[in-house]
């Protein structure tokens, strides 16, 4: 294990964070915020430890293998939840540090679930961070890192660690020129998201901030209805940006290559679209009756489609109140998630869409048990090793959602639909759940050691659980 690389990593990490803090104290010194000073100190200490860090230590090899990337990438993400936390305290906006951790984290995991119950008394440097914490995360700060600073092609072991999905491969041979490529299309999306919501006639905070939820498929809100109060004009765009985001960023690279008919081909694209348009033709007949028009209809069922399955968490209705077909539709969702290597959580579509292939093969091997089926997708073969981490995956993924729901159970604070989807909510990194989490509701109710469960496991979900598992192993730490 290279300690001191995995330090001097963290302390740039930290140093990365300190430098982000300038931002919404830019803010708070716009608006004449008092929490200027809390964002301040916070930035002063990041500044120092950061540099304790990064400058006295040398290390002999700069070398990162693939447990360092486990390891930097979930100790990286603990790190950055735990200081960006501060501000909430020092400002005295969020007292508890536990609920601040917590709002922090849901912020970094890009899950948007809230322990605010009147998030519009919130000053506006504080809703900035809040948003920005989206915005950072979404893509990862260590991909940043690599894109900025990575001297080493082994750094390809830090990116596949950060970003979800069952592999990440290098658009460019150079794991650097990679993660360049992925944050300016990256900000060049976000940009134009901003530009569009400016059009439509909110504030430049207000785009920013909505931008930074949708691109980070976050979805902290800043108004006590979400999305509600938006005019329909921006609530399509938002709704639109969700859905680019949940897209596979690789995709975009052919855009800009022009490799048009390579995305054409793309499985996981079609089964994703599909599947947004599957569920929102059947929300669009299940809440029909009660909508004034199908303009209406079609508006709130694709929003709430697009915004579930990229798990970003915004709201344009108090979708508690639909049917139960409907509820049933968007609990699906937010299971399954949107592509790899985008910025939304949940089980991802290209891991639904290898096991569907693996069952067709065994329906196949059922009926012609002498015939040999090979499992394909995008119209090759699946290795033999993706396919045993994919249905691997699946098992901890199930084992470990039943865990931290007893876990939230053993509480006793609320009832069976709020703790399942609470718990589903925040560990697909969805943000608001059913029943007494709902969309116009919050997890403020939740005790303290609720809130510490549902904290790590949107840790785990936006890590997919191996890196945070295999770093609290004390295996990972020996030398063999």
């Amino acid at each position: 294990m290279n300690y001191r690389m995995i330090l001097k990593v963290i302390g740039k990490v930290i140093l990365i964070e300190a430098g982000l803090l300038i931002f919404p104290m830019a803010v708070a010194l716009i608006y004449g915020e008092f929490s200027v000073f809390a964002f301040l100190i916070t930035f002063g200490g990041a500044l120092a430890v950061g540099s304790l860090l990064v400058f006295p230590i040398k290390p002999k090899k700069k070398d990162l293998f693939a447990k360092e990337g486990l390891v930097i990438v979930s100790l990286s993400w603990i790190v950055v939840s735990a200081i960006g936390a501060l501000p909430f305290v020092i400002s005295g906006e969020i007292p508890s540090y536990a609920d601040a951790l917590f709002e922090t984290v849901s912020g970094f995991t890009t899950t948007g679930s809230s322990i605010l119950s009147d998030v519009e008394a919130l000053g506006k440097a504080v809703l900035f961070w809040r948003s920005f914490t989206h915005w950072i995360g979404g893509m990862g700060v260590l991909v940043f890192l690599t894109a900025i600073t990575s001297n080493t092609d082994k750094s390809i072991n830090i990116l596949r660690a950060e970003m979800p999905g069952p592999s990440v491969d290098k658009i460019v041979p150079r794991a650097k020129d990679t993660a360049r490529i992925l944050y300016l299309m990256y900000v060049g999306l976000t940009a134009v998201c901003v530009i569009m919501l400016l059009c439509g006639g909110l504030s430049p905070f207000e785009s920013l901030v909505y931008s930074f939820g949708a691109a980070g498929t976050g979805g902290f809100g800043i108004k006590a209805d979400s999305i509600a109060g938006c005019t329909p004009y921006v609530q399509w765009v938002l709704g639109v940006f969700m859905l680019l985001f949940g897209v596979n960023f690789n995709l975009y690279y052919l855009i800009l290559a022009g490799k048009i008919k390579d995305i054409l081909k793309s499985r996981e694209l079609h089964l994703y679209l599909g599947i947004v348009a599957v569920a929102t033709a059947v929300i669009c007949l299940d809440i029909g009756k009660s909508c004034a028009n199908f303009g209406e209809t079609l508006r709130l069922a694709f929003f709430q489609v697009s915004s579930i399955i990229t798990t970003t968490g915004y709201a344009t209705a108090d979708f508690n109140l639909w049917p139960v077909l409907s509820k049933g539709v968007l609990l699906a969702l937010m299971f399954i998630g949107g592509c790899a290597g985008s910025t939304a959580g949940g089980f991802k579509v290209v891991r639904v869409g290898i096991i569907l292939e693996k069952l067709k093969g065994e329906f196949r091997r059922v009926l012609h048990p002498h015939s040999a089926y090979v499992v394909k997708y995008d119209g090759k073969k699946v290795p033999e090793e993706t396919l045993t981490g994919v249905l691997s995956y699946l098992g901890l993924y199930s084992v470990t959602i039943v865990v931290v729901f007893l876990l939230v159970c053993a509480e006793g604070s609320f009832d069976l639909e709020t703790n399942i989807s609470a718990v589903v909510s925040c560990f697909n990194n969805i943000g608001p759940a059913f029943g007494a989490a709902g969309p116009m509701s919050s997890f403020a109710d939740y005790g303290v050691f609720a809130k510490i469960v549902l904290t790590f496991a949107m840790l785990l979900g936006r890590l997919e659980i191996y890196p945070l598992l295999l770093t609290l192993n004390p295996l990972t730490w020996t030398k063999k």
